[in-house]
């Protein structure tokens, strides 16, 4: 350590032994209330991510636990669409509020502050981050037990982001049969593991299709191998999502609140009684 150490280590660039994870972290908007943090990784997109992360606020909320999302997807934000949000946040002096849902989720998103929901999002690294660590700083969260983090897919800007600024409890991974995915799927493992971020549990959706005639389970893309993934990883939670078109429906008409059947609730309790919600 310098003699001239401020003990910022944000506006530090030397490696000394003092520098630690916790230095980097940001505080919530003043009028926040956020006891528990997840974020919802995986390695690649097209896995169904945010899919996952819409079903596990729902079960939360369904569970009597007050659930937020914060869709840190910023260039690819899909939630407000699967909750049937339609309007804009509002602010004041104060801070950004963030759109509530039927049931009285808190969601933030990029899509509930643009004019058109359609109007692509052209910005660089650095101020996609700026954003995503304004949704926390900026936007008073009300009471929440637990919130989720639609994360982006991928090692990038935003993750790192957000590993090192928000006091994050654990994260769930989400994946799909395929060997490549899976071999996608050890480096957001890994990058969890570097930030010391616990892994609570890993999700694989489109494990399977049910055949409506007979009920036998097909595996379309090849076997299952989360089971020995989460094994060799020591990850203590594992739910398959099937190939359910009922659940496209419901996020397509922006009901997903109102699914029939959650796929993801007994996986959600097992979360919450992990980390405490």
């Amino acid at each position: 350590m310098s003699d001239s150490c401020t003990h910022d280590c944000s506006s530090c660039g030397e490696n000394c032994a003092s520098r630690n994870k916790k230095s980097f972290l940001k505080s919530p908007h003043e009028k926040s209330k956020i006891k528990k943090v997840i974020a919802v990784v995986s390695g690649k997109g097209g896995v169904g991510k945010s899919m996952t992360c819409a079903l596990l606020a729902a079960a939360a909320q369904k569970a009597g636990k007050s659930a937020a999302i914060m869709d840190a997807d910023i260039t690819g934000p899909s939630i407000p669409r699967m909750f049937g949000v339609t309007e804009r946040a509002v602010g004041s002096e104060s801070g950004i509020l963030p759109v509530v849902t039927q049931s009285g989720l808190q969601i933030m998103s990029m899509n509930v502050l643009l004019e058109n929901e359609a109007e692509p999002v052209v910005w660089r690294g650095s101020l996609i981050s700026g954003t995503v660590l304004q949704f926390w700083t900026d936007v008073i969260w009300k009471d929440v037990d637990v919130m989720f983090i639609d994360m982006p897919p991928g090692t990038g800007d935003v993750p790192l982001t957000v590993f090192q600024s928000i006091p994050i409890n654990g994260v769930v991974v989400v994946t799909t049969p395929q060997d490549l995915v899976g071999m996608i799927v050890e480096k957001a493992l890994n990058m969890a593991r570097m930030m010391n971020v616990p892994i609570l549990g890993i999700v694989e959706n489109m494990s399977y299709i049910k055949c409506p005639d007979c009920g036998r389970k097909i595996s379309v893309f090849g076997e299952s191998r989360v089971d020995a993934v989460a094994l060799e990883h020591g990850i203590p939670s594992v739910a398959k999502l099937p190939v359910d078109r009922a659940l496209t429906v419901a996020a397509d008409g922006g009901k997903i609140e109102e699914a029939e059947e959650n796929p993801l609730t007994d996986f959600f309790n097992k979360l919450a009684k992990k980390i405490k919600v």
